[in-house]
């Protein structure tokens, strides 16, 4: 249950950084509706998780599903580049997290 908690923090970062990026884009409410209860359910959720899970391990998960969702979200909505090699080091964040829950 901890793992699904925290897959569901990463993807509340994911949602909060959406929100701050249309807070860039336009004050308005929705915005930052989007961008309080994203970060703030992101919160909730990692501290749930951390009852169970090492907190190396849960950060480094949290913020690898906030990094490569907030960039994959700027590549596909935003315009962002798609590079090869902005992919190939998203590759190696997720190496990394696999890497350091093989180790714990």
């Amino acid at each position: 249950m901890a793992w699904v908690l925290l897959i569901l923090a990463g993807l509340g970062e994911v949602v909060g950084v959406m929100g701050l990026n249309r807070w860039n884009e336009k004050r308005n409410a929705s915005s930052l509706a989007l961008l309080v209860v994203g970060f703030l359910a992101s919160f909730i959720l990692l501290t749930s998780s951390l009852q169970s899970l090492s907190m190396g391990t849960a950060y480094a998960i949290w913020t690898g599903i906030g990094t490569i969702g907030a960039t994959l979200m700027g590549m596909f909505f935003f315009g962002e580049s798609r590079d090869g090699r902005r992919i190939f080091f998203l590759v190696l964040v997720v190496a990394a997290a696999i890497g350091l829950k093989l180790v714990e």
